[in-house]
């Protein structure tokens, strides 16, 4: 049976309480709506309404696209929480589009949902509504076609056999060996895809499960998720602290990435402590995909336990996120913003965990490396 997630329903006093600021994208409390600038945006009622309303309608899209297929109504056949339907949410999701393509301000929009919707809180990790959120986003490398001696670290395709392989299924050591370069007679021979310069590099490949790779032949080539062992994601930024190399709350992706790149013979100790090995196939310049089939938006779509949370449904959520204040520095800023739930992860479980898709490139990958920060997530359902 599944874990109890929700608060059902929370008033919109409440709701307005906790979310003093229901608006489109890069709000903070009504406070400090003062003319306070992060790289030419101003933190008060939106100043990019209009392109971020075009992200929106375009992540809503997706969701209509996915709760559309069998697969949808199946998933909601069983839902454990009286109420929320595959049609209230598909309801849900066309009233609230109809509204972000209307509405002349982030205020009107924020009145309009509040007449109309019902919020209901995630319990969190700690029963009280605290979820701990971190970031997400496609890589962009540079890579080869052909294996040279710079290019030395593959990423695979799918074995066709997948499916009919034997458990336990072989580990991510005796998949691609302990130094990351099985070789021509390794398991995976001959479904090589394209070959990166840095090992931790494939290996960031596999846990974001997408990357956008820049050839030495001058094309570009993407790549996205095809499968994967049975294997639970380990993390290698939790071995890193649970070996007291660096402390929870200093935990970045680049603080990891830099202690790989002073010790690159630790990758052979902690690499293969994540025996789950991800499979791609290319897919022709297309956007990432989450596991709903559909393209994930940046800044507008989730990754949630999908054994417990509505897939493809309207959801706020409500924390303080890192934004480029100039070239080389970030500020935290307040936000709340509506979003999309169209994606999972392995590390993505129980109630009380959301990663957030950031986009593509070195600049998301900063931004998404600096997201760990506690919040809140609502899911927003018409009145019934």
């Amino acid at each position: 049976m599944m874990s109890k997630w929700w608060q059902v329903p929370v008033a919109i006093a409440t709701a307005l309480t906790c979310c003093p600021l229901l608006a489109v994208a890069y709000p903070i409390s009504p406070v400090n709506c003062h003319a306070e600038l992060v790289s030419g945006v101003c933190l008060g009622y939106d100043a990019r309404f209009g392109q971020d309303r075009t992200a929106l309608l375009q992540a809503i899209d997706h969701s209509l696209d996915y709760l559309a297929t069998d697969a949808a109504v199946t998933a909601y056949a069983d839902y454990p929480l009286t109420g929320v339907t595959h049609e209230r949410v598909r309801r849900s999701l066309v009233r609230f589009r109809q509204l972000v393509a209307t509405s002349h301000s982030a205020q009107q929009l924020q009145q309009s949902v509040a007449q109309e919707f019902e919020f209901y809180r995630s319990v969190g990790n700690d029963g009280a509504g605290h979820v701990d959120f971190t970031g997400y986003f496609e890589p962009t490398y540079s890579a080869s076609a052909v294996p040279t001696a710079e290019y030395r670290y593959p990423l695979y395709g799918r074995p066709a056999d997948l499916e009919d392989w034997s458990l336990p299924h072989p580990t991510r050591a005796a998949l691609e060996g302990r130094d990351g370069l099985q070789g021509d007679q390794g398991p995976l021979a001959g479904l090589e895809l394209v070959w990166l310069r840095d090992r931790l590099e494939a290996f960031l490949v596999q846990v974001q499960g997408s990357a956008r790779l820049q050839l030495i032949d001058g094309s570009v080539m993407s790549v996205g998720y095809a499968g994967r062992t049975d294997y639970p994601y380990t993390s290698i930024g939790r071995a890193l602290i649970d070996d007291g190399i660096v402390a929870e709350d200093e935990l970045t992706l680049p603080v990891l990435i830099d202690y790989f790149e002073q010790y690159p013979a630790a990758l052979d100790r902690y690499l293969p402590r994540n025996e789950r090995f991800v499979f791609f196939k290319p897919t022709g310049g297309s956007p990432p995909i989450g596991n709903l089939n559909v393209p994930v938006t940046a800044g507008r779509s989730i990754a949630t336990d999908k054994t417990l949370m509505p897939p493809g449904a309207l959801a706020l959520i409500s924390l303080e996120l890192p934004v480029q204040a100039t070239a080389d520095s970030w500020q935290t800023v307040a936000v709340n913003r509506y979003v999309l739930d169209q994606d999972t992860g392995g590390a993505i479980q129980g109630p009380g965990r959301v990663d957030i898709f950031v986009g593509t490139g070195e600049q998301a990958g900063q931004q998404a490396g600096l997201i760990n920060t506690g919040g809140q997530l609502y899911y927003l359902l018409l009145r019934q």
